[in-house]
């Protein structure tokens, strides 16, 4: 019997070897695959295979429509009752009575509201890149306000026409009584809307890591294959910020609500894998979202909104237009046209308007054509992102073919 037991088991002992080495061959050929097909991926950009691209990103865009289409169906109660709301609001906006100045009220509240949140949502959601919304519309908007506030010398600006265009009120306040609290308050709505929108851009990584722990498959997501990856190689890391999105996981897997709510307080370029981070290890929804809202449309928005009207403060204006015009020489040429532009703007403050001057122009060019780049490089990045999405739809579906013969 002891003999018999020892040679059933010196088979075993001998196949261990050939069976990792046979493991090891299988893991390296299945890396090396979704290395090719990762590359493949990349590829699909539209300056390089534009026609190719374009129509990737068609076929994916009727994919997500056809995905759509179901989703709603399977909830066609709710859409129904959505329906049903918005027809009986569609009535009481058209017709006459004491209560259309309450559903203008209400109407123009939430366009404003609804305009900022998808700012936001611009801003964090996960579609190739975000649009930078805060440098390109809630910033100006800030620095505009401050700057009319001190101008002026109140912020009761006239409605209409504000917030579409700033003009002073016909009897404006004395000058200093201005303070960082009064210009807080008038933009903190718009300021709270767009943080809440970034906090909502953070949830499709979420949910999608989520599900797919829960159901064990393989989503259909780079930043989730990068995301375990960091953690397949987590005790060989070297690199600073490999070693820092570790740091950013430990944080939210260990310390929970506050560990969220502190990497989300903070301009943090790290916190784009807080939501995969949440939704693998199954962080409770209103654990990861309380968190994260509390933290991006209240804290973090607060420091970010005291920086810019800090920054745009009448003085410190002035100060830095002198710093320009101190500039060994270029300083004049530069100190003229941001001048004369701040004089502009005070001329269209209190209706003494006319045209800006000549030399005035080409600042107000220059920002169109930056934020046109801007917005035409996240519409690539969308165009691109879909695209390659789709690739790798088909890769997984041909390996799957492959597997069944």
């Amino acid at each position: 019997m002891a003999a018999n037991g020892a040679s059933c088991e010196q088979p075993q002992k001998r196949a261990g070897p050939k069976d990792k080495q046979n493991g090891n061959t299988a893991d390296l050929s299945v890396r090396e695959r979704r290395q090719r097909d990762k590359e493949e991926r990349l590829s699909l950009l539209l300056w390089r295979r534009p026609v190719t691209t374009l129509h990737y990103f068609l076929l994916e865009t009727l994919f997500k429509l056809k995905e759509l289409t179901s989703k709603l169906w399977q909830q066609r109660g709710t859409v129904f009752l959505f329906l049903v709301l918005c027809s009986l609001f569609s009535i009481a906006y058209s017709t006459e009575g004491a209560h259309q100045q309450y559903v203008q009220y209400l109407e123009k509240k939430f366009l404003w509201c609804a305009y900022w949140v998808g700012l936001g949502i611009l801003s964090s959601v996960g579609l190739g890149t975000g649009l930078h919304t805060f440098l390109l519309y809630l910033g100006p908007h800030i620095a505009s306000v401050t700057l009319a506030a001190y101008e002026c010398g109140s912020t009761d600006f006239p409605e209409p026409p504000y917030p579409d265009q700033i003009v002073c009120p016909q009897l404006g306040g004395e000058e200093g009584s201005i303070s960082l609290l009064s210009i807080m308050s008038k933009v903190r709505l718009e300021a709270c809307m767009w943080g809440a929108g970034t906090a909502i851009g953070e949830l499709p990584p979420y949910f999608m890591a989520r599900a797919a722990r829960q159901s064990g498959a393989d989503p259909d997501d780079e930043d989730y294959e990068e995301f375990e990856e960091m953690l397949e190689q987590a005790e060989g890391a070297q690199d600073f910020v490999t070693r820092a999105k570790l740091g950013v996981q430990h944080m939210v897997q260990k310390v929970g609500f506050f560990g969220i709510l502190a990497c989300a307080s903070i301009p943090n370029p790290l916190f784009d894998l807080a939501g995969i981070t949440c939704g693998h290890f199954l962080v409770p929804f209103w654990t990861f979202f309380g968190a994260t809202l509390i933290g991006k449309a209240i804290i973090k928005m607060h420091i970010q909104k005291l920086f810019v009207i800090i920054t745009f403060s009448k003085h410190i204006v002035e100060q830095m237009v002198s710093l320009l015009g101190s500039v060994p020489k270029l300083g004049p040429s530069l100190r003229k046209p941001f001048s004369q532009y701040l004089e502009a703007q005070r001329n269209k403050l209190h209706h003494a308007g006319g045209s800006a001057p000549a030399d005035e122009n080409w600042l107000s060019w220059v920002f169109e054509k930056v934020v046109l780049v801007m917005v035409c490089y996240f519409v690539i990045s969308i165009i691109n992102s879909m695209a390659q999405s789709y690739a790798k739809r088909l890769q997984q579906l041909r390996h799957s073919e492959e597997k069944t013969k």
